[in-house]
């Protein structure tokens, strides 16, 4: 038979010291785990953070500044919160009829953007009264009309000159010279197309801001008209020749 040896006196002890940590460690593990206890229950119930509840606003009331002098204009009361601008702005015309909702501009700040008509109220709100300043953003008209105008003027431009109108051009010379067949293809290349740009504006195009100042249209139409009198006038002229 075999017997056992016996561990040697430095092993021994090296046993010894690592059971004594083992012991140290459970035993200020127990005593951490009884601190923690009793700071717990020392603490009472723990409480759940309030939970803020939302003031329930029947109606809005938005007052209106003007925009230069800070000046009271007037205060449009008795808005629900599911009003947009779009109706504070009627509801402004109501009451200063002369100030249109499209000629309307509002800003929450002085110098901030104009607020979009599709905004709700409720989201501008921080309590119940609403303060925006007004701007009066002019004669307005609708994208539409705009560019309507901007492309029914070139094409009928262009046939005034094309038909040669005794106005325009000398009568006998007119008569006397014959138009090259360029002019014709010109005057068809040109008629279709601004056909085309009528017929998207009304049937395709869909602008998301509705109107636009009147003098931007003022602008753009003598561009266009203008352009279209230059080219056609040399086109159409009786003693054109092509190049």
């Amino acid at each position: 038979m075999h017997k056992r040896q016996k561990p040697s006196a430095p092993e021994h002890k090296r046993d010894l010291a690592a059971h004594g940590r083992a012991l140290s460690m459970s035993h200020n593990d127990t005593r951490s785990f009884f601190n923690f206890s009793q700071l717990v229950l020392s603490a009472g119930q723990l409480k759940s953070p309030p939970v803020l509840k939302h003031s329930k606003i029947t109606y809005f009331e938005v007052e209106i500044l003007d925009v230069q002098s800070k000046k009271q204009i007037c205060i449009v009361d008795k808005l629900p919160p599911s009003s947009t601008l779009l109706d504070v702005k009627h509801k402004f015309h109501k009451t200063c009829p002369q100030w249109y909702p499209s000629r309307v501009g509002l800003q929450l700040e002085r110098n901030g953007p104009y607020l979009k008509d599709s905004i709700n109220i409720q989201s501008l709100a921080v309590s119940s009264i609403i303060t925006l300043y007004f701007t009066d953003l002019g004669q307005q008209v609708s994208w539409t009309t705009f560019f309507l105008a901007e492309y029914t003027g070139p094409l009928l431009i262009y046939l005034l000159f094309y038909i040669r109108l005794s106005t325009i051009y000398d009568q006998a010379e007119s008569l006397k010279n014959f138009r090259h067949p360029v002019v014709h293809l010109a005057c068809l290349c040109h008629c279709l197309h601004y056909i085309r740009h009528l017929l998207e504006t009304l049937f395709v195009h869909k602008f998301s801001r509705g109107h636009t100042p009147l003098k931007n249209m003022i602008k753009g139409c003598a561009f266009y008209w203008g352009f279209t009198s230059w080219i056609a006038y040399y086109i159409n002229h009786p003693r054109y020749t092509p190049p």
